[in-house]
């Protein structure tokens, strides 16, 4: 029974006891110290922060926050980022997580934004909600002595030079170039200042911080193209190092610029191992390297999760490389953006528009999500049975539609 459990907005005097109940959802140690509580805050937004109480006690959490979600071509869409999601395991199974992301999502389309979004943690929850899988991230481990680059290089060709430099620095210089990045990265979203903050350990989350190495990539003509977060271990055998070096971000605006800093990790000295961190899934990283096998991959997974909340607004949002028209009919079953529509797309533009037109495409709110962003075929969903052709052939037109060159990437947990 849920009757007596109430799904409302936190009070910022009720923060700690939403708190404790995130880090219990999150198996975390679920008192802070006052010192870890006031950082915490930080992320206090009024009405944001969602709770479920039973009583006086918090026994869900939800959080959302405002976020720009970068389209195909470059447009940006207002986003409704959702994070902190949990349910206590006393509580389970009661239709708290639907009450709260159904008040959510509502408040969201209110206020206008487009989509949202989010990180799953397990595969099969969110997509009762209208999510769908809209990026995918891979990550590459490096063994140095196998990439075939040579052992004495020690500065990028043409001029163009990489320094180390402090976290101060790329508080003032990484902004800049993530908004140059962003831009065109289709599924890349917003940094705000706390991002920057507290991945440069101005403002420290977690108890436990290493203090990363940052190098900066700047071009012939001293402008910022890359830069890069690093941290190692210290791990010898028998005198001798085989130190890895794990990759926390790397921007780059360049090719010249990744590799660069790619070539500049694999020749530090005493490092044998790069682990890559988060990347795109065609990600150049392994052709960086003379002999491409000595990047294998260790992890590859669904990462970025979209719910659109404005069909038309995202369709004609992004760009498309061919000419077509289709009709889709949207299914959603939480009743926020469904509907019949007419896409019609060049690369002049796009016009999406309701209609009551015989539908060539039959597609849930999820779907639309997977394929909008141009990571997942409509063939393929169309084979698996979770999109439904009314008229032959409309699968691979709609495919050529919303296919893109490049893969979708978001570089981003929250």
């Amino acid at each position: 029974m849920t009757d007596d459990v109430e799904v409302r907005p936190i009070t910022e005097s009720e923060f700690a006891d939403w708190h404790r109940a995130l880090a219990t959802g999150f198996l975390r140690q679920p008192v802070l110290t006052p010192d870890q509580l006031d950082t915490r805050r930080r992320q206090f937004v009024p009405g944001r922060l969602l709770g479920a109480f039973d009583g006086p006690r918090c026994v869900a959490t939800f959080r959302s926050f405002d976020q720009e979600l970068t389209a195909v071509g470059g447009a940006t869409l207002p986003a409704d980022a959702i994070s902190n999601v949990t349910v206590s395991p006393t509580h389970r199974r009661r239709g708290l997580l639907t009450r709260m992301m159904s008040q959510d999502l509502a408040a969201a389309k209110e206020r206008g934004d487009a989509v949202a979004t989010l990180i799953a943690a397990e595969y099969r929850i969110y997509g009762r909600h209208g999510f769908g899988p809209a990026t995918t991230l891979t990550e590459w481990t490096v063994e140095v002595p196998r990439t075939g680059l040579d052992p004495r290089w020690s500065r990028p060709e043409g001029g163009a030079r990489i320094d180390l430099v402090d976290a101060e620095d790329v508080r003032k210089l990484g902004p800049e170039l993530h908004e140059r990045v962003r831009r065109g990265t289709p599924g890349a979203v917003s940094r705000n200042e706390l991002w920057w903050q507290s991945n440069t350990g101005a403002v420290r989350f977690d108890t436990e911080w290493t203090e990363p190495f940052y190098a900066v990539y700047r071009s012939a003509a001293g402008e910022v193209e890359g830069l890069v977060s690093y941290v190692s271990d210290d791990n010898w055998h028998d005198k001798q190092p085989y130190n890895t070096a794990d990759v926390k971000w790397l921007l780059a605006a360049t090719p010249a610029a990744e590799r660069g800093l790619w070539h500049y990790l694999c020749s530090v000295d005493w490092i044998t191992t790069v682990k890559s961190g988060w990347r795109s899934p065609d990600d150049l990283l392994p052709q960086y390297l003379p002999d491409p096998r000595a990047a294998r991959i260790t992890t590859q997974a669904d990462w970025l999760w979209v719910r659109i909340l404005d069909v038309v607004r995202a369709l004609e949002a992004r760009t498309y490389d061919t000419a077509g028209s289709l009709v889709l009919d949207v299914v959603d079953r939480q009743g926020l953006a469904g509907g019949r529509f007419r896409l019609d797309a060049s690369p002049d533009g796009a016009s999406c528009t309701p209609t009551a037109d015989a539908p060539e495409l039959t597609l849930d709110i999820a779907e639309l999500a997977s394929v909008w962003l141009g990571d997942q075929s409509v063939a393929r969903l169309h084979a698996l049975g979770r999109v439904r052709e009314e008229r032959v052939g409309a699968a691979r037109e709609a495919d050529a539609l919303l296919r893109t060159s490049g893969r979708p990437w978001c570089p981003d947990i929250f």
